[in-house]
């Protein structure tokens, strides 16, 4: 089992639309970055990579990278997914918390629900969307940005990291040279 943590954060700014979750929320800002900025998609993929010991968004989609110039973050969630499969990791949950004075997300979380288990061929029963404010605190507390965390439970199959599978000479566990290592 691996677990991860991720955390993104951007400011609010005018002549952009507010994105999170893949959902556009009417709202009279949005949020600023490279991307289409989704900092809940951005905090998710953190800590999926982060649990798969994958590094992070920064180094697989780089904001000088112009491939990325105002990319759906679905998108980068979709890739973030075929990066898990390749390496055999299998999602067993996600739990992530925006943190917004404004709007309210409520009547979009089933959907940001949805599109995230759909981009990574997930139930949606794995995974959590939920929402807080900061009471007017901070930076999103006083509406200059929004924020997001994310933490996920990785896992794999037969615990294919739980042993040390270049150790010399103690074969006897592991399913392909039982028996062999007796007979040489």
């Amino acid at each position: 089992m691996r677990i991860g943590m991720g955390y993104d954060v951007h400011r609010l700014t005018t002549d952009r639309k507010l994105i999170l979750g893949g959902v556009e929320i009417p709202y009279e800002k949005g949020l600023l970055g490279h991307s289409d900025a989704d900092v809940l998609l951005h905090a998710v993929m953190d800590a999926l990579l982060g649990a798969a010991a994958l590094g992070d968004i920064g180094k697989h989609f780089p904001d000088s990278d112009p491939a990325y110039l105002g990319i759906s973050s679905v998108k980068l969630l979709e890739h973030v997914g075929g990066l898990l499969e390749e390496h055999l990791f299998l999602i067993e949950n996600i739990d992530a918390t925006i943190i917004a004075q404004a709007p309210k997300m409520r009547p979009y979380i089933a959907e940001m629900r949805r599109n995230i288990a759909d981009a990574l061929h997930i139930e949606i029963s794995q995974v959590n969307v939920k929402a807080t404010t900061e009471e007017g605190l901070g930076f999103t507390g006083t509406g200059e940005g929004i924020s997001a965390q994310a933490v996920c439970m990785l896992s794999t199959p037969a615990g294919l990291y739980d042993r040390d599978v270049t150790a010399q000479g103690d074969c006897a566990s592991c399913p392909g040279c039982r028996g062999k290592q007796k007979a040489e």
